[in-house]
C-alpha cells in the first residue's frame, strides 16, 4: 500500500511569486472590499456614460412645447443649455399631469424635473433642489367685474380651483389653518391656461398662478384680473432625486452661475416672459413711423423679390415688419435673425449664407412662406390659403394641422380660415391640446400674428393706392 506524503505547510511570507503577480493577486483579493456597497455610478457619471440627460417636464407655455422651428419653451431652453454645458444630448419626457412628475423621477425616467417648479419647504423633504433661477410671487386672480377679494378671508364661499400637487394647493392648505371656511377643488387634469379660461368664463371664481405665468398670459384673458398677491416670493428651481448623491446638483450650480454671468439666463427670461406686441394705437403709430424711416431703402428689395416669386410685395413687407420691424440686424435669443427672422437651420436649407443681409433675408423669407403656402391643401381657396400659411410661418405646419383637425372635430370646416381661427386659442388649453398629435402651441399668438400682418398689409395697400407721401414714389413706379 502506497503511503500518502504530506507536504509541509508554508507561511504566506515564505511563498515566492513572480514579479508583478503579487500585486495582481492583492488587487483581486481587495476587489470585493473596494466595490462592496459602492458599485453604483453617480448620477453625473451615468449621464456622461450614456451621453444624454433626460428632462421631466410638462407641455405648456412656461415649460416646454413644440414651436414653429422645433422644441422650445423657457424650461427647455435653460435645460438645453445645461446639457450643452455637460456635453451631452437632451431628451424629453412629458408627464400627462403635474403630480406625475415626482413619480417619473422616482422611477428613474429622468434626471431632473424642470416644469416651472417652485421650491417649497414641503418639496425640500422629497427632492434635492438645484440653484434658484427665478423668483416669482403667487397671485390670486378673479374675474374682472366681480367683487375684488382683498385677502384670504374674502375667498371663503368662492369657487376656487387649482392644480393638484402644486405650490398653489400648498398655499391654500396653509391658509386653511387661519381660514377654516376656505374650500377649493384640486384638479390633476387641467393646466393653468384652462384655469385662466375658467375664471374668464365665470366657470370658477378664483385660481392661483405664478406672477411670471400671469404676465405671459394676461393679455389673452382680458377678463381676468389680479386680486392680491400672497406674501413673499417663490423661488423656482430644478428638482433632482433625493439622497446623498448631489453630483448633478453641483454641476447645475456651476452652470447656473455661468448662465447668470454670461447673460444666458436673463436672455431666456426676456424672450419668453416679456410682454407680447399687440397692434393697438401705439403699435399703429410705430408702424407708420417705420414706414417713413426704414421701409424706403428696403422697398425696392421687397418689390424685386416679390415680383420674382409672383408675390404681392405689400404682403411680403407686412411679414417682414411683423417679424423684425424691418430691422436688418434683428436677433432673438432663440437664434432667429434678420428682417425675416430666419433660423440658422432654415437659412441653410434655403441656401442663404448671411441672414443679416437684407436681400438674402427677404429672398429667404419669401421662399419659406411659399413653401408653406404650397403645403396647404390645394382645395383651400384664397385668401384662406394665405392666412393659413401665415399661421404656419408663426407656429409651424404641424400645429396648423392640429388646429384644422380640432376645428373639424368641433363641427367647423378645416378648410375655412374663419373656422380654424376660432379654434387657435384652444391649442394652449390642456383640455384640448393633450389629445392633439403635436401638443401645446401658442395658438393665440398665431392668431394675433395673422391679424397684425393683415392690418399692416391693408395699410400698405391703402397707402400705395393713394400714393401716400410716406412711401417713396420712384420705388413704387412700374418699370
Amino acid at each position: 500500500m502506497k503511503s500518502e506524503r504530506k507536504l509541509p505547510l508554508l507561511k504566506a511570507s515564505q511563498i515566492q511569486f513572480p514579479r508583478g503577480l503579487k500585486a495582481l493577486l492583492a488587487g483581486i483579493v481587495l476587489l470585493p472590499f473596494i466595490y462592496s456597497g459602492n458599485d453604483q455610478l453617480s448620477q453625473l457619471e451615468q449621464v456622461m456614460q450614456r451621453g444624454s440627460l433626460t428632462m421631466l417636464t410638462r407641455n405648456g407655455a412656461s415649460s416646454y412645447y413644440l414651436g414653429s422651428e422645433g422644441d422650445t419653451g423657457p424650461e427647455y431652453e435653460l435645460v438645453r443649455n445645461f446639457s450643452d454645458y455637460l456635453g451631452v444630448d437632451l431628451e424629453i419626457e412629458v408627464a400627462e399631469a403635474f403630480n406625475q412628475l415626482s413619480v417619473l423621477l422616482d422611477k428613474g425616467k429622468g434626471e431632473l424635473i424642470a416644469a416651472n417648479l417652485t421650491r417649497t419647504p414641503e418639496r425640500e423633504l422629497v427632492f434635492n433642489f438645484g440653484p434658484d433661477y427665478l423668483d416669482t410671487s403667487t397671485i390670486v386672480v378673479y374675474r374682472r367685474g366681480e367683487a375684488r377679494p382683498q385677502g384670504m378671508a374674502d375667498l371663503e364661499g368662492r369657487k376656487i380651483m387649482v392644480i393638484a400637487g402644486s405650490s398653489y394647493e400648498e398655499a391654500l392648505v396653509k391658509a386653511h389653518e387661519q381660514q377654516p371656511g376656505l374650500e377649493w377643488e384640486s384638479r390633476s387634469d387641467v393646466g393653468i391656461e384652462a384655469l385662466l379660461l375658467a375664471v374668464s368664463d365665470g366657470a370658477i371664481d378664483i385660481t392661483l398662478i405664478d406672477s411670471n405665468i400671469y404676465s405671459l398670459n394676461t393679455q389673452f384673458y382680458p377678463r381676468v384680473a389680479t386680486a392680491f398677491s400672497l406674501a413673499g416670493t417663490m423661488p423656482h428651481a430644478w428638482a433632482f432625486p433625493s439622497g446623498a448623491d448631489d453630483s448633478l446638483v453641483q454641476k447645475a450650480r456651476a452652470f447656473m452661475l455661468q448662465a447668470r454671468n454670461n447673460g444666458q439666463l436673463q436672455a431666456i427670461i426676456e424672450t419668453f416672459y416679456q410682454p407680447r406686441q399687440r397692434l393697438d394705437r401705439v403699435g399703429m403709430f410705430q408702424f407708420l413711423e417705420q414706414v417713413r424711416k426704414r421701409l424706403p431703402p428696403l422697398l425696392p428689395v421687397f418689390q424685386d423679390v416679390a415680383n420674382a416669386h409672383g408675390m404681392d410685395w405689400r404682403l411680403l413687407a407686412a411679414i417682414g415688419y411683423q417679424e423684425s420691424h424691418w430691422n436688418p440686424e434683428a436677433a432673438s435669443y432663440t437664434g432667429v435673425r434678420g428682417i425675416m427672422m430666419l433660423t440658422r437651420r432654415t437659412a441653410a436649407q434655403l441656401g442663404l449664407t448671411d441672414r443679416l443681409d437684407p436681400e438674402q433675408s427677404i429672398e429667404g423669407g419669401a421662399r419659406y412662406f411659399l413653401q408653406l403656402h404650397s403645403r396647404i391643401p390645394k382645395r383651400i381657396e384664397e385668401p384662406d390659403r394665405t392666412w393659413m400659411a401665415l399661421a404656419a410661418y408663426n407656429m409651424g405646419m404641424s400645429h396648423l394641422e392640429d388646429a384644422r383637425v380640432l376645428t373639424q372635430k368641433r363641427g367647423g370646416s378645416p378648410d375655412s380660415w374663419d373656422d380654424v381661427n376660432k379654434n387657435l386659442d384652444l391649442l394652449s388649453q390642456e383640455k384640448w391640446y393633450r389629445d392633439l398629435r403635436f401638443g401645446y402651441a401658442r395658438g393665440f399668438e398665431a392668431r394675433q400674428y395673422v391679424e397684425n400682418i393683415r392690418s399692416y398689409y391693408d395699410i400698405l395697400i391703402w397707402m400705395e393706392t393713394r400714393e401716400h407721401p410716406m412711401l417713396v414714389a420712384q420705388a413704387l413706379a412700374p418699370e
